[in-house]
């Protein structure tokens, strides 16, 4: 097993520690010849192999203009390239700004008019997405994946290959400094849960602080598989987790039920992240006799919700949870053994925790306030939201990141999630942002207002509703609305419920009363997508 520094709570880490080009460096030297990544169904990398196809990468990356501390959007699905891509860019001392597969429309312009990127890894697939939209400082796109010829043309856009050379150049690969802890190492956006996504600068500290001092159950000895996209924070710790403590992950291009168990056996995984819908499909699909004939033998569940022992009885596994958000760096975890719904965990260095009222003010043990974090260590919160300081400000009003999040405290200390202050929905493992899907169902000719609302799943977390008034004079049918909306929206946004009415209830003041639609709930007048047939998928990337 790979020794691990010991790094006091408020210490920065060195950069041998924390830093991505560093850490990949020095786990190719130590173990040159042990496997790094699985990808499921296909190719090996031992990490000499993954610091030769990085660097490879890097050099065709410096020579497309990438320097230190430039953005570069990486915008495809899991697989080898989006993890040499990502590797490499960091390589190069440059900021990675990942972007969901699912992004279209409105949602994606914001991402790019934010970014201030000039130069985009993506699937083949994707760009023609770009056409119709605001594209902020984007110059060029490098395309991965099968790619048709001729390659699509975007006026303003230059588009090619992306295609690495057969040996490195080391001078390609020259930093202008040294890359230290503080830097930030991606923007990271979030689901705009309360406006347009927000980018959150990550520093190297950050992530280390969020994956490989977090996860102090997870060794070199496993096999760690990542079934989440990596776009997303939840699995790039797990990523980073596994590099630093020269271990072996494996990756799956996306979760699937079926495919999960021989996932699993095939790559001989040891370890995986579930989010708690995952961990509910598996549950309703048959039982086996081969329920346990796996090697699966640690299960992180976020949230660890009320189904989580039964899982553990099921499949004969150890069960840990951890709360996590992409501002902050794990400061709860828990397990193992751990059998009640909700629990987060209980804080750990370098952080201090409250629950506390709209003041700010702590509030007495078992009462349900806001969860505020801050760290004892420099940088291993977020650097703050990029090019947004009035949302960095609200975000750490006095000295305190407050997670929007509600909770309670026990008393042995352990802290409980409760639920969502933000008007946030969250459907199978992905938030989203009710502005922008309002916005998105209000720019349908017919609809003069839309409110979307969480309405509970049968499956798990939440299903949308959205409730909508016509203009006057229009008559609109719900399945024209959702054809409408598929093509501008990430499918997992597209609601299941539609409920027409003629005025959405309001105040005095003319603020709307979401509560009342929400409470309400699936009425006998709301028309289901689900009932009607209409079942939306995510795109599959070739």
């Amino acid at each position: 097993m790979t020794d691990q520094p010991s790094i006091g709570a408020d210490t920065v880490p060195s950069p041998n520690d924390c830093v991505l080009r560093c850490l990949l460096d020095r786990q190719a030297r130590a173990n040159p010849e042990r496997t790094f990544v699985r990808f499921w169904r296909g190719e090996a990398w031992s990490y000499a192999q993954t610091l030769d196809r990085v660097r490879r990468r890097a050099t065709a990356l410096r020579d497309a203009g990438v320097r230190q501390g430039n953005h570069v959007l990486c915008w495809m699905g899991n697989g080898p390239d989006l993890l040499v891509t990502w590797f490499a860019i960091n390589y190069l001392g440059a900021v990675y700004v990942p972007i969901n597969t699912a992004a279209k429309g409105r949602p994606l312009a914001h991402i790019l008019n934010n970014a201030d990127a000039r130069l985009m890894i993506a699937h083949s697939a994707l760009v023609e997405r770009l056409a119709d939209v605001e594209r902020g400082a984007l110059q060029a796109v490098l395309m991965t994946g099968q790619i048709a010829a001729p390659a699509p043309a975007i006026d303003g856009l230059t588009i090619g290959r992306m295609s690495d050379p057969a040996e490195v150049r080391d001078d390609a690969l020259l930093l202008e400094q040294p890359i230290e802890p503080w830097d930030t190492q991606a923007i990271m956006y979030t689901s705009g849960t309360t406006g347009n996504a927000k980018g959150v600068l990550f520093s190297y500290v950050q992530h280390y602080t969020m994956g490989p001092e977090a996860m102090e159950a997870i060794g070199a000895e496993d096999c760690c598989l990542i079934a989440g996209p990596i776009f997303h924070c939840g699995s790039t710790l797990y990523v980073y987790a596994m590099l630093a403590k020269g271990g072996t992950m494996a990756v799956i291009p996306e979760f699937r039920t079926a495919d999960f168990w021989p996932a699993v056996r095939e790559t001989g995984s040891t370890v995986v992240l579930l989010l708690g819908v995952m961990a509910s499909f598996l549950l309703k699909a048959p039982e086996s006799d081969t329920d346990r004939a796996h090697t699966l033998r640690k299960v992180y569940i976020v949230p660890f919700g009320e189904d989580a022992q039964a899982f553990r009885d099921r499949f004969s596994i150890d069960l840990y949870t951890v709360y996590n958000m992409t501002e902050i760096s794990s400061p709860l975890i828990a397990g193992p053994g751990i059998s009640e719904a909700g629990l987060a965990g209980t804080p750990r260095a370098p952080f201090e925790l409250r629950v506390v009222d709209a003041n700010d003010m702590a509030v007495p043990v078992g009462t349900v306030g806001e969860l505020v974090v801050r760290s004892h260590r420099p940088w291993a919160l977020f650097s703050g939201y990029y090019k947004n300081p009035d949302a960095t400000v609200a975000a750490t009003r006095n000295g305190w990141f407050h997670t929007g999040d509600a909770f309670r405290i026990d008393e042995s200390g352990r802290f409980f999630f409760v639920d969502r202050l933000k008007d946030v929905i969250r459907r199978r493992g992905e938030n989203i942002s009710s502005f922008e899907l309002e916005a998105e169902i209000t720019a349908h000719p017919k609809i003069k207002e839309a409110v979307a609302v969480a309405v509970p799943s049968a499956v798990s977390e939440d299903e949308v509703l959205a409730v909508v008034t016509p203009l006057d004079g229009q008559t609109l049918d719900p399945a024209e609305l959702i054809e409408f909306l598929a093509g501008r929206i990430a499918h997992y946004m597209v609601p299941r419920y539609i409920r027409i009415v003629p005025e959405l209830p309001k105040t005095a003041s003319g603020k709307l009363q979401k509560h009342v639609l929400r409470s309400d709930g699936v009425t006998a007048d709301t028309w289901d997508r689900d009932a009607a047939g209409i079942r939306m998928k995510r795109e599959a990337l070739s």
